[in-house]
């Protein structure tokens, strides 16, 4: 599917897997392994951004995939983000959605949402919260249909 499609469909918190559908090079191309890995991956959808208008262009839709961490003794020391946007030429594909009952911890800020944290529960959330010490996060259930469930949205202030 498109990128496109994904901006419109996919709920925060799908794993989104993308490639350009080139084969993979033996890993003594180091270089050719290097850029082949950049344009294939997965990664957590995390945020959705709609056309932003500039005086001087237009900047597409975009979302952005968590694609994973690198920490030491338990500190998170560089977080891999990366943006697509509406007109990327890769393909993109739903590997799988948040599961009903699951709570996305969320940050609103410009008028987009972010999710910073996919618990298990309520609980989890709220631990999770009160240990990062997110000030204005806020819970969101996930519904039956992967998206959210209008009776589990709460307003946390840690």
């Amino acid at each position: 599917m498109s990128a496109s499609t994904i901006i419109t469909t996919a709920p925060l918190g799908a794993l989104i897997r993308y490639t350009d559908r080139s084969p993979k090079p033996p890993a003594r191309f180091t270089k050719k392994l290097a850029a082949w890995e950049r344009a294939n991956g997965v990664g957590r959808l995390v945020k959705k951004e709609p056309p932003r208008s500039y005086s001087t262009w237009t900047a597409p839709a975009s979302f952005t995939l968590h694609e994973g961490n690198f920490s030491s003794d338990g500190v998170i020391l560089v977080t891999i983000m990366r943006s697509h946007s509406a007109d990327s030429s890769l393909i993109f594909e739903v590997a799988e959605v948040p599961k009903p009952g699951q709570v996305r911890v969320l940050l609103d800020f410009g008028g987009n949402s972010e999710l910073l944290y996919l618990a298990a529960s309520a609980e989890a959330a709220e631990l999770w919260i009160a240990k990062e010490g997110y000030r204005n996060a806020r819970l969101e259930i996930v519904g039956d249909d992967g998206g959210e469930s209008g009776a589990g949205e709460a307003g946390i202030a840690a």
